[in-house]
């Protein structure tokens, strides 16, 4: 019986040092989380955009750094077509401040799905 307690107790031991383990991994999880990067810009940008503007985004075609956040290019389908390749998209550049809040959004440009860029 002294053996089952001991075992159980080892086994609270190792428990308790891999909850402590989890614990700092969330730590670090957290950590990384809160070090937002592109995905989490492109991410934001495309959902606060859709709700702002109520058209779907369809992509993102750039992301880039700022001093002050990030600069996202959102395509968003504008007007839906048939066929398909005569919808009208259209390309946001949308600002995002370092805490993921959009700060400003502008349509740079309206084309149809099927041209090319010149």
């Amino acid at each position: 019986m002294a053996e089952n307690r001991r075992a159980r107790s080892g086994h609270t031991a190792k428990t308790a040092a891999g909850t402590a383990a989890k614990t700092g991994t969330r730590t670090a999880a957290s950590r990384a989380s809160s070090r937002r990067g592109p995905e989490h810009a492109a991410r934001t940008a495309s959902e606060s955009l859709e709700r702002l503007i109520c058209h779907p985004a369809e992509g993102v075609s750039a992301v880039r750094r700022n001093d002050d956040g990030w600069c996202v290019v959102v395509d968003v389908l504008e007007v839906p077509r048939i066929p398909d390749t005569t919808s009208l998209l259209a390309s946001y550049e949308v600002q995002i401040d370092e805490r993921g809040e959009l700060v400003e959004y502008s349509r740079v440009r309206r084309y149809r799905r099927g041209s090319a860029d010149e």
